[in-house]
């Protein structure tokens, strides 16, 4: 039988962030597969790079948060068989149809990574009553699976994995490398690569220290380059950043279209964060063929797999150790990267839509 699934779809709109890159992709998914079910995608305003099908229509709702919530909650009982929930608990909570809540991470419940922000205070108050009204949580890995189980137990036994991929054209696709190398200033010196926004998660200050630790003769031949918005809690990033100004550039943000390029071109890819729902711009860089040093800790190790170099993200000297390991060893590297390649093909946006299409039709 065929459904009527509405989705929130109000990340599509936003550049920055893994929501906005999860509903894009899904809907361009849903778009190019053979499922015989409509969406009715739930925003304030449409996404103008939507994909046009005649299965995706789009129901408009002008309102403020939380209202939009309780308004698209409202919209989604009286037209829809399910509800796919991407954006917030609220929604889910106040439905009255059966509700897949997407659960991205659950650093709202760390405080130590996220501390007392009004985000963070409302996912911790939402998430409960969204646990106990949603038919099934899909989280987008298993670690995320795990510590969603561990900090609220009601969600043991509802819970599915639907694991996210990265956009094709992080292997092949962008504006051309030359071009997007010369623009950032990067074509003549070798540098490590680093990608995500400016907060204390992201654990810049200690790969900052580390770069800063590496032999003279390897900082004498790469700088390590920043890429990514001023974020919360900036102030110890930036004075690292200061500190060390001959090592460190920062580009702040770039376009999407410069990604695949900067990826390529990167000696190392550096992602030592202390913690991730799953660690898209890992996917990313390993799609793209750069050589991988991350975190063994949260989903990262679930992305990487033996494709990666992994280190203690709270040790400085664990971090440099790793940049000092593959700077050194030029073989090691396009292994690595060989490897990042192969492992990045066992994810799909064609699987993730499949993978939670499946959970709509479940509890439908």
């Amino acid at each position: 039988m065929a459904l009527t699934i509405g989705i929130d779809a109000r990340a599509a709109q936003e550049e920055r962030g893994g929501r906005g890159t999860l509903v894009r992709e899904l809907l361009r998914a849903l778009a190019a597969s053979d499922t015989p079910h409509r969406f009715r995608l739930l925003a304030r305003e449409p996404w103008d790079g939507a994909p046009r099908d005649p299965r995706l229509t789009w129901a408009l709702t002008d309102l403020p948060d939380p209202a939009w919530n309780l308004a698209a909650a409202v919209r989604a009982s009286a037209a829809c068989d399910v509800l796919l929930s991407t954006n917030s608990y609220l929604t889910a909570w106040a439905t009255t149809i059966p509700t897949v809540v997407v659960v991205c991470d659950m650093v709202a419940f760390h405080p130590e990574l996220l501390p007392q922000r009004r985000a963070a205070l409302i996912e911790r108050a939402t998430l409960p009553l969204a646990v106990r009204r949603a038919r099934t949580l899909a989280a987008i890995s298993q670690a995320t699976a795990d510590d969603l189980v561990a900090l609220q137990p009601a969600a043991a036994g509802k819970t599915v994995v639907t694991e996210l991929a990265a956009d094709p054209r992080f292997a092949t696709g962008g504006a051309p490398d030359a071009e997007v190398l010369a623009r950032h200033g990067l074509t003549g010196r070798s540098y490590v690569l680093g990608v995500g926004t400016l907060e204390p998660r992201k654990n810049l200050p200690r790969l900052i220290e580390a770069f800063a630790a590496l032999p003279e003769r390897l900082r004498a031949r790469h700088e390590l380059v920043l890429v990514g918005a001023l974020g919360w809690d900036t102030d110890e990033t930036l004075q690292a950043v200061e500190r060390h100004r001959g090592l460190v550039r920062t580009l702040g943000h770039v376009p999407g279209d410069d990604l695949p390029a900067l990826y390529r071109g990167a000696a190392v890819f550096a992602y030592p964060s202390l913690y991730e729902g799953f660690g898209l711009p890992v996917l990313e860089a390993m799609t793209a063929g750069a050589p991988v040093l991350t975190s063994g800790v949260s989903s990262l190790p679930e992305v990487g797999g033996d494709a990666a170099l992994y280190v203690d993200p709270r040790d400085v000297r664990s971090i440099r150790d790793g940049l000092v390991d593959l700077l050194d060893d030029p073989p090691r590297r396009a292994a690595l990267s060989a490897a990042a390649v192969a492992r990045a093909t066992r994810f799909s946006w064609a699987r993730y839509a499949a993978q939670t299409v499946a959970a709509c039709e479940l509890v439908a």
